[in-house]
């Protein structure tokens, strides 16, 4: 039976994780750590972002035929995180902790909500209709995690 629900808010955490490493650094002025910190993160959320985007979402899709529902939004909030990133990016080059600070909150407002919406509709909806089929192993491996058996 699938777990997607599982995996992917399991993985939310990992990211969720990494975030407070980087927020913690930077917030205490090391900003060599913070960089390294935050750049993890990135590329964690990043590797989440795409296996949802060129491997979940276009599976559910194929089954639904929901091409126009709660995959765009997703998508559209996706972009939205992406472009918060950056700007957290440009605050860390210019070691402007006040500047992170603001954006740091806003893309935690951004994931909290984005996360409840996959974790209490979208995986679930995912769970039920590919029922019985198994996680993509593309999927697992792209989050870096084995499935269990």
């Amino acid at each position: 039976m699938n777990d997607i629900t599982t995996l992917m808010t399991h993985d939310h955490r990992s990211c969720d994780e990494s975030f407070a490493r980087a927020e913690t650094a930077i917030s205490r002025g090391k900003w060599d750590e913070g960089t390294a910190e935050l750049e993890k993160f990135i590329a964690e959320l990043e590797t989440h972002f795409t296996a949802e985007e060129s491997i979940l979402f276009p599976r559910f899709e194929s089954v639904t035929g929901m091409t126009e529902g709660p995959t765009k939004v997703m998508r559209g909030e996706h972009a939205d995180m992406r472009e918060a990133l950056e700007r957290m990016r440009d605050a860390v080059a210019q070691r402007d902790k006040d500047d992170y600070a603001g954006e740091a909150e806003t893309l935690l407002i951004l994931m909290q909500q984005h996360n409840m919406k996959e974790e209490n509709v979208l995986y679930p909806m995912c769970d039920a209709q590919l029922a019985g089929e198994n996680l993509p192993p593309t999927l697992t491996k792209q989050l870096g995690r084995e499935q269990a058996a």
